[in-house]
């Protein structure tokens, strides 16, 4: 990995990730399906048959949808999320890395990301990980609450992750992440304020904090629709300030709306995507940006399979990018950032409007030179409305 980024937070570092080429692969195996969840997964008792025959399957597919893809420039960042990765076994993963550096080669420094679960990391797959070339762990922590870690439908417990860590630190893995989830209904603020301490207490390189949310289709979507308690988001405002408040005495620096470092440790993968960069992508349902143009992959496994298994790319959609829409894009996921983005057109369509002009008056959006930030990240997500909002003939 690169040991000489420039801060985590900083415009340099947020506008030379535009440049960067990034890989991601998605590995949609769980052992069983989160209540909150809506990404593109498979629990184990929504297979039919072994599921390691079916991970098998899947794994020889993606070495196969890999091979498909032209060749490209060599890779600064790899991210292998799910799903959940650590699923696979150390030579299913490296046999993954080695289809993509022989597609398109890895620059010397290339963060290769993977995602776990802490009941996941044992001496052997962090062994087995390490010689796989990964440099950079992300572990779904979600809380150090044992009734929330309930809730949220999690199958490890608050010490399965402080042994998770230092398994992957003993290890050799150069970067940790813990990733957390706040405002799942019952958790106090004293709860939240303990995960906190307890994750900064790992001695972590990065930290990322997400808000619940209910998403339609889910089951905690439907347990809601039935009268039970959902998300506050007053309740998980003033928990996204103790994490802010915490993570910055511990000596992490936020670098984008959900997401705390180390100096040289911000996630490279995440910061190319917040910066344009270009990212091919290969599994369910996994998201590419190449050439120009966006692609999204199918969502169900077996017409994954079966596309791929015909020697067809498994693609739902392809769409090119209309030039407006990029730059709605760019200021969107640009503003996400601390170090913000360069205002350009759009940006200044946006401060003369009347809707910049009380985001301005409100302290929540500003100028630092030729870039526009967020200075109060709690209303990032108002501030990407009132860009959505923009029509063509005002830019």
């Amino acid at each position: 990995m690169r040991t000489s980024l420039p801060a985590p937070d900083s415009a340099q570092l947020a506008d030379a990730a535009g440049s960067w080429r990034s890989a991601y692969v998605h590995i949609p195996f769980c052992r069983r399906r989160c209540p909150y969840c809506d990404f593109a997964v498979v629990a184990h008792d929504e297979l039919t048959g072994d599921p390691a025959a079916s991970i098998d399957s899947y794994v020889e597919a993606l070495l196969a949808e890999i091979a498909m893809e032209p060749p490209w420039t060599p890779l600064d960042a790899v991210n292998l999320g799910g799903g959940t990765p650590s699923t696979l076994s150390g030579r299913q993963l490296e046999r993954i890395v080695l289809a993509l550096e022989e597609r398109f080669g890895m620059a010397d420094d290339a963060e290769r990301s993977i995602e776990a679960n802490p009941e996941d990391v044992t001496e052997g797959w962090v062994a087995q990980v390490v010689a796989a070339g990964f440099n950079r762990v992300s572990l779904g922590a979600q809380s150090f609450d044992a009734t929330i870690l309930g809730v949220l439908g999690r199958q490890h417990r608050a010490a399965d992750i402080a042994r998770a860590v230092r398994t992957l630190r003993d290890g050799g893995v150069v970067s940790v992440s813990l990733d957390l989830i706040f405002g799942t209904p019952g958790e106090s603020l004293a709860s939240w304020r303990s995960t906190v301490r307890a994750a900064l207490a790992e001695g972590l390189n990065h930290l990322s904090g997400y808000a619940l949310t209910a998403e339609p289709g889910t089951e905690m979507w439907r347990q809601i629709r039935r009268g039970g308690p959902a998300p506050d988001p007053d309740h998980q405002a003033d928990q996204y300030e103790i994490l802010q408040e915490l993570a910055q005495r511990g000596g992490l620096v936020r670098y984008e709306v959900s997401n705390w470092a180390e100096p040289s440790h911000p996630c490279r993968y995440n910061l190319a995507t917040w910066a344009q960069g270009e990212y091919v992508a290969f599994g369910l349902g996994a998201h590419g940006h190449r050439d120009g143009w966006r692609t999204r992959n199918v969502r169900n496994l077996r017409t994954y399979l079966d596309r791929v298994a015909a020697g067809q790319r498994p693609l739902r959609a392809r769409e090119a990018q209309s030039a407006f829409s990029a730059e709605q894009e760019r200021l969107i996921l640009g503003l996400r950032r601390r170090a913000g983005v360069r205002a350009g057109r759009m940006g200044e369509a946006l401060l003369a409007s009347g809707e910049g002009e009380r985001l301005v008056d409100a302290g929540i959006v500003g100028r630092e030179g030729d870039r526009l930030v967020v200075r109060q990240p709690l209303f990032t997500d108002a501030v990407a409305r009132s860009v959505l909002s923009l029509a063509p003939g005002e830019c």
